[in-house]
């Protein structure tokens, strides 16, 4: 059976989770929205300023605009959560279980694939630069999907929502391996050989399970600084020091009865900073684009590469969630959990297509921030998550309906206000 009920403590935990995310996708739909207006009102110079401000030490190659500070610092905390969260499911989670992991993984794969190769297809005859672009649509937006789930889920099953972070989850890491594959240039490896020395340093101590933070974040920081010097994107520092962390209170416990540890420790501190200041406080520094009116978006619009990128969220990441999960299920020769039915997941697979915060810096790192592609592909990635979200809404609105319908005949029966199920009297 797939997409089981969660154990209450999971439950609770992720419940947890979803709380700060969304309020984490309010603050980052504001600062897109804030950024837009900014972007394309008579006073955008000033957001350009802005943006464009250099702040840092040149010669550590740290003379980033707050742009770019935006992009490699403050996502390095975005993904460092993200590392927290993956070692957690690999090892007290759903993907420590070849039998529950299979299926969110898979999907998660078919949800890479098909919209790279969706976007490929499209942009085939466009030349070099454009393919650049292939995995822009990869990505799905975690904050934003369950600010969309939580405002029209109030009934649906807890297994969705345990199954939509578990789909994130896996996309993160398929990202982050895209971004340390094929969008790091020009190596340096003895930046990257020193790299390795706070790093071990940090996961040293970590190991100890030591939590000072005044000599944690020192590490952390020196390990950020040369991984960005090396020329390997920053925020794969973020990954490893995540990685890093344990999640069992004891090593001699060996599985997750051990309790809470060190990871869970830093993710309660961390995420609502991801969530609240990181990502939105990104989103603003790169969600604003001069559109120039409807004439400009229908222009964007007619590059080949926005169209590759709406078409591979909407229909890309559908197909490849829904297709991967029902193949993988009837592979398996199993069924859905029988409070579930196949259009919830379907619902969950339209979700899925919320692209943002990670497309909008394969964008940049595909592109270079501020190219005419880039500006094209952020207003596509715009165009497709509200498509997606919208489709999504239609979806899961209706069946939160059924099963509200379904959860207060049960309660009626409980209470005797309408007869048992099977009896004469029903």
């Amino acid at each position: 059976m797939v997409f089981p009920t969660p154990p209450s403590a999971e439950y609770r935990r992720i419940s947890e989770i979803l709380r700060k995310e969304t309020v984490g996708g309010a603050l980052l739909l504001l600062a897109t929205v804030v950024a837009l207006v900014w972007a394309n009102s008579p006073w955008s110079p000033s957001y350009d300023s802005l943006r464009d401000l250099r702040v840092g030490y040149a010669p550590w190659h740290l003379d980033l605009t707050l742009g770019e500070w935006a992009a490699d610092g403050l996502l390095a905390i975005f993904f460092f959560v993200a590392g927290l969260e993956l070692k957690r499911e690999f090892v007290a989670g759903d993907l420590r279980r070849p039998a529950t992991a299979v299926v969110p993984v898979v999907a998660a794969c078919g949800g890479v694939v098909l919209p790279a190769i969706l976007f490929t297809a499209v942009n085939l005859t466009s030349g070099g630069d454009a393919l650049r672009g292939w995995a822009i649509p990869t990505a799905t937006d975690i904050a934003f999907a369950l600010a969309v789930l939580a405002v029209i889920s109030t009934h649906l099953p807890a297994a969705l929502r345990t199954f939509l972070l578990t789909l994130a989850v896996v996309d993160d890491l398929l990202a982050i391996a895209i971004i340390a594959v094929f969008y790091s240039s020009g190596v340096h490896l003895p930046f990257l050989a020193l790299a390795l020395v706070p790093l071990a340093l940090f996961i040293w101590l970590v190991q100890r399970r030591v939590r000072a933070w005044y000599l944690l974040l020192p590490l952390a920081a020196a390990t950020w600084v040369l991984m960005h010097s090396s020329g390997i994107h920053a925020t794969v520092a973020g990954v490893l020091l995540g990685f890093a962390v344990p999640v069992l209170r004891s090593e001699k416990a060996g599985g997750p009865e051990a309790g809470p540890g060190l990871a869970e420790h830093l993710e309660h501190r961390f995420r609502p900073l991801s969530a609240g200041v990181a990502v939105p406080v990104f989103a603003f520094f790169s969600a604003g684009v001069g559109v120039g009116g409807w004439d400009g978006i229908r222009g964007a619009l007619a590059d080949p590469v926005a169209v590759g990128i709406v078409v591979a969220l909407v229909v890309g990441k559908t197909v490849g969630v829904f297709g991967a999960t029902w193949l993988v299920t009837k592979s398996r020769h199993a069924g859905l959990d029988p409070s579930l039915a196949w259009i919830d997941v379907l619902g969950l697979a339209l979700l899925a297509g919320v692209g943002f915060t990670v497309s909008l810096l394969l964008a940049e790192l595909g592109f270079g921030a501020g190219s005419v592609h880039d500006d094209h592909a952020k207003v596509a990635i715009l165009a497709g998550s509200v498509i997606a979200a919208v489709l999504a809404a239609v979806v899961l609105r209706s069946r939160n309906r059924h099963y509200r319908k379904a959860s207060a005949e049960e309660e009626a029966r409980a209470a005797g206000r309408i007869p048992p199920r099977g009896s004469p009297a029903e």
